[in-house]
Formats: C-alpha cells, sequence, structure tokens
C-alpha cells in the first residue's frame, strides 16, 4: 500500500486509512469519479453500436448524458436495502427499520427490541443494544458460521497451501475450542466449512465482536424464523409471542441494476444478479460486463476487474487492426 501513501499498514486497517488509500489511487490513475451522480436509465443502441446512458446530478438535477463502446455494471449487489415481507409488519406500532439506518443504541435503551438477521450487521448491532441497555432478541433463522478476526486470517493465509476442506476443519475445529458449542443457544453451524460456504453461498462467517457471550448470558435472546405479527406482538415459529418496541432489520441488501439496465438480459437474471456462475458471469453481449457480482468479496471483484479490462484492451486492439 505504500505505492498509494498509505506506509506501515496495521493488518486491520481502519476506516481512515482505508480511505487515504482510495483517494490517493484515484489520483494515481488520474480517475475522475462524478459524485452525487444517479444512473437513470441506460439502453443498447443497436444502430450505433453504443451504450446511451442518462444520468442525473443530484446536486444541480442536471440530466447528464454519456455514450460509450463498453459498460461496466459494478454498482455491487448491496444497492439497496432488503427488508422482507411479513404479514402484519405493516401495522406494527413501534420503529421499523433497515440496518443501514441504525446509528446509535442511545435511543432504545430499556426498549425491548428485535434484531431479525444473523450475519455480521445482525450480530454487531445486538451486541450494541445489550450493551448499552436494551432488552435485545436476535432471529437465526438459518445456519451459520462464527469465528474470530485471527481465525479469519489464518484461514485466508492456509487456503493458499493447503486444500479448502482441510482448512475449514480445522477452522471448525478451533471456533468449537473458542465458543463451545452454540446449538444449546439457538446457533446452528451450517454442514460444510466457512471458507466452502462461503464459495457456494457468497455468505460470510460471522466475526464475532463479543455477541456469543452475551447470548451465552442470557443477554440477547436467540429465536426463530418470524411467523407474523400482531400489533407490537411478533410471533415466531412454534407459536411463541414476544411484544416489542423496535425491530431492526438486518436482512442484507439487493441488486438494483435491472431498473436501470434496459438490455442487460444477456448477462443479469431478473434479481439483477449475473446468470452464469463464477468464474464466467463477468462478461455479457455488446461490450456489457459486470464487476463485484459474484459474491466473492474483494477478491472476486479483483478478478473481474482484470477480465474486464484485459478483454476490453483485447477488443480495442482487433478493432484498430
Amino acid at each position: 500500500m505504500s505505492k498509494f501513501g498509505v506506509n506501515n499498514a496495521p493488518t486491520y486497517i481502519p476506516k481512515d486509512q482505508f480511505v487515504k488509500y482510495v483517494d490517493n489511487y484515484i489520483d494515481c490513475f488520474n480517475i475522475q469519479p462524478r459524485y452525487h451522480t444517479a444512473i437513470e436509465s441506460c439502453m443498447y443502441d443497436e444502430d450505433r453500436k453504443r451504450w446511451d446512458t442518462m444520468a442525473r446530478d443530484k446536486v444541480t438535477s442536471m440530466v447528464v448524458k454519456y455514450k460509450a463502446r463498453f459498460l461496466v455494471v459494478a454498482s455491487g449487489e448491496n444497492s439497496a436495502e432488503n427488508i422482507p415481507m411479513i404479514h402484519g409488519l405493516n401495522y406494527f406500532p413501534g420503529e421499523v427499520i433497515h440496518s443501514s439506518r441504525y446509528k446509535s443504541s442511545s435511543a432504545y435503551s430499556r426498549k425491548n427490541v428485535l434484531v431479525v438477521g444473523c450475519g455480521n450487521s445482525g450480530m454487531e448491532i445486538a451486541y450494541d443494544l445489550a450493551a448499552h441497555g436494551a432488552n435485545t432478541s436476535i432471529v437465526v433463522r438459518s445456519p451459520v458460521h462464527v469465528m474470530t478476526k485471527e481465525l479469519i486470517r489464518l484461514g485466508m493465509t492456509l487456503v493458499q497451501y493447503l486444500p479448502v476442506n482441510m482448512v475449514d476443519s480445522l477452522l471448525v475445529t478451533m471456533s468449537n475450542f473458542v465458543f463451545g458449542d452454540l446449538s444449546r443457544h439457538g446457533i446452528v453451524r451450517p454442514k460444510i466449512g466457512p471458507l466452502l460456504h462461503k464459495s457456494n453461498t457468497g455468505r460470510s462467517a460471522v466475526i464475532d465482536v463479543g455477541t456469543v457471550g452475551l447470548i451465552k448470558r442470557g443477554m440477547i435472546k436467540v429465536l426463530g424464523g418470524i411467523s407474523k405479527i400482531k400489533g407490537n406482538i411478533v410471533e415466531f415459529e412454534g407459536r411463541d409471542e414476544r411484544a416489542f418496541d423496535a425491530i431492526i432489520f438486518a436482512t442484507g441488501y439487493r441488486s438494483t441494476a435491472n431498473s436501470w439496465l434496459k438490455n442487460g438480459e444477456s448477462m443479469l437474471n431478473d434479481d439483477g444478479m449475473p446468470k452464469k456462475i463464477f468464474p464466467n458471469h463477468w462478461k455479457g453481449e455488446n461490450g456489457l460486463y459486470c464487476a463485484g457480482l459474484a459474491k466473492r468479496g474483494l477478491a472476486g471483484t479483483a478478478m473481474d476487474a482484470k477480465n474486464i479490462a484485459n478483454d476490453i484492451l483485447s477488443t480495442i486492439d482487433s478493432m484498430s487492426r
């Protein structure tokens, strides 16, 4: 990272240091981002063999038009908040927010709060709430791996030299040693290891920040899936009913590419995600590409970027001959 002005970077990089790296990267390669600009539509012109794009400057409200031979969809798999449809949710009298809007636990002290979703965001929010006086419950519906950040780093290092199933077996054994059997607390581990699970489903292991300890102490209650909501009463699978003052949905995000991309059917499905599986997902027709939509994290995005850059360069070279 020293090439971009960030020397002696620690293993776990703070936010400010990462932002500095990105800013220096932009300067180094003379990239010119268009900030505060939202894409409204993008359509392929068959006659002119180009992509015509309309965007709007959110500061001035002026429409900006772009014309390009190549189009890279890099708007991410996490573009818009995803809140599941639950019977009775619209009539819940308390506060309902997505985790992206969660700011502080101070507003929830002594309140009964339900966190829906057991990924990293859900687990961290549950910890913050419980540690600051909220009566906290969390919905854990799907199996999940719980690791420490040190275990994740170890796994990412070892997998470069050992088979993934061997590394997964080691990580699971060490996780058992650190956390014990979490199934009696309502947290069930997937049948396959954390690295293979990430590769197959795109779901990362949860990095514990202290949540497991609070669950074991009874400060955070683990509940099953929600059946329905009646007023401020939430009914769970098994007919368990509890009253809540607020519900925080840590239920992830969804792609919004299909809302503005009008000719993306060669590459994207109805959910705005690649039709083809990794590693052949990144290229569509007519100079259309996607980066960062394979649920493979930063490493997968880097692979996409290299493939796309090489393909565009090859196309340009063939056009100039």
